[in-house]
């Protein structure tokens, strides 16, 4: 099993990580030990830090999904980055596998969510609604497997499992995900959807940050990269490092 710190890209400011699958990124009533502690415990040991760890992750991820995450090493860097989303001056990149084609091969999908944090699932609504928040979600198809399909998707907004319940409305439950209509768990636990990629200008040196992470080590998922586009896109995304 790979390290819980899998770290993608670090300076004095960020710190970005590939997080597994079945990791929380806080803690929450579980009382599992969060990917935060374990990072800060990471930078304690690598730098020899004495004392508290200053580490806040600038976005979330739910326990199920795997892939980039942003966190801010310092107060500056948290306030700065915290703008960067706000203001939507980040792109994000998912893969999630589905079973079922979407009804075309890419388009983008609006709607209005809605919440409910007793039951911790959210629900989609076509119009607005009172405590609605707006959401889009781009995305589009880049293969198929063994009676899967590899779909790319880009969220233009990032409300709670908006890609979870994006993917549900358009009758393309994503694998693993029983909260929101697929038949049958994955055997860890997990969801098929990974955060890719995550590109924005960094917050103090203004230069352009592009990270992509790993895919999990598992079969299912690896298997995707014998797609000949995925290959292209991927040598693609290289020449931005």
């Amino acid at each position: 099993m790979p390290s819980i710190v899998q770290p993608l890209y670090e300076d004095n400011h960020l710190l970005i990580v590939n997080k597994p699958a079945g990791v929380l990124i806080q803690g929450d009533s579980t009382g599992d030990k969060p990917l935060v502690e374990h990072c800060k415990d990471y930078i304690k040991e690598k730098y020899n830090k004495p004392g508290a760890v200053f580490l806040h992750p600038v976005h979330r991820l739910d326990r199920p999904v795997s892939g980039v995450i942003v966190f801010a090493r310092t107060s500056k860097a948290l306030e700065r980055m915290n703008k960067i989303f706000a203001t939507r001056k980040v792109q994000k990149t998912y893969w999630a596998i589905v079973k079922k084609h979407p009804p075309q091969k890419k388009g983008r999908l609006m709607s209005w969510l809605v919440k409910d944090p007793k039951r911790n699932v959210t629900t989609a609504y076509s119009e607005p609604v009172e405590g609605g928040q707006k959401a889009e979600t781009d995305f589009k198809v880049l293969g198929k497997l063994n009676n899967h399909y590899l779909i790319e998707v880009e969220p233009l907004t990032g409300r709670p499992h908006q890609i979870r319940v994006h993917m549900a409305e358009m009758g393309c439950p994503i694998r693993g995900d029983l909260r929101y209509g697929f038949s049958k768990p994955n055997p860890d636990k997990s969801i098929n959807l990974h955060a890719r990629r995550i590109y924005f200008e960094h917050p103090v040196k203004k230069e352009p940050v592009v990270v992509r992470a790993g895919l999990p080590e598992d079969q299912f998922w690896e298997q995707f990269l014998t797609l000949d586009n995925i290959k292209v896109k991927d040598k693609d995304i290289d020449r931005l490092y």
